[in-house]
């Protein structure tokens, strides 16, 4: 009867130091392309989802497609959205980010305009008396008193590209999803599970950060002795 071997990755250990130590750095590639993937496509989607949330607020006509279209998109299967976009992007991370914009669209269109309705009549109409305009009222006082619900949205949306980020791994620009996806191919246990707990990480690491900007942006929202303190 032989001894197991000294070496975790030998015995194919799920926690294995030596895994961690000699592929270094194909995690902080992998890491990389997660966190470009996953910011790229956040941030195209919300600079479409800021002008679409504003077209449903200020025209009501524009609110029912907007919300039927987007709430549509995020109904498709991750796998067939990819299917559907393939013949424009083809095989490229292009592909992922575009995926990735359109469910991001629903999250951040639906909060950023639950946001701005929100926003009490009163304090528009005061705001006007003032002489503020329609530009100088959005950027003051709408979309400052939209914020909370608006980063609540992007908080979730943020955090859905990063797991969904992984699907990408089919197209070979998956980030941490293509260690995942070869590793699961292969058996290979601290592969697999090293990968899927740093996308754990990431996911929580970005909620806690835009958690700390959104309580910075919204100072109003804390309780007094928070604010006292």
């Amino acid at each position: 009867m032989t001894a197991p071997p000294d070496d975790c990755l030998a015995r194919n250990d799920w926690i294995c130091g030596a895994y961690l130590t000699g592929r270094r750095h194909i995690l902080w590639d992998a890491v990389v392309q997660h966190l470009q993937l996953t910011v790229v496509s956040v941030l195209i989607a919300l600079v479409l989802a800021v002008p679409l949330a504003l077209a449903a607020r200020r025209r009501r006509w524009a609110s029912g497609p907007v919300l039927g279209i987007t709430t549509v998109l995020y109904t498709i299967p991750s796998l067939a959205m990819f299917s559907l976009l393939l013949p424009v992007y083809g095989l490229s991370a292009s592909l992922v980010v575009a995926g990735l914009v359109l469910y991001s669209l629903t999250l951040l269109v639906r909060n950023i305009l639950a946001g701005l309705r929100a926003v009490p009549e009163e304090t528009r109409q005061a705001a006007r008396g003032m002489g503020y305009g329609p530009i100088r009222l959005l950027l003051a006082v709408e979309l400052p008193l939209a914020l909370p619900a608006s980063m609540a949205g992007l908080r979730i949306a943020t955090v859905s590209a990063v797991s969904l980020v992984t699907i990408g791994a089919i197209v070979g620009h998956g980030g941490l999803g293509n260690l995942i996806y070869a590793g699961m191919n292969t058996f290979f246990k601290a592969q697999v599970l090293t990968a899927s707990v740093l996308c754990v990480i990431i996911a929580i690491v970005a909620d806690l950060l835009l958690l700390a900007i959104q309580r910075v942006l919204t100072p109003w929202t804390r309780r007094p002795r928070e604010r006292s303190a």
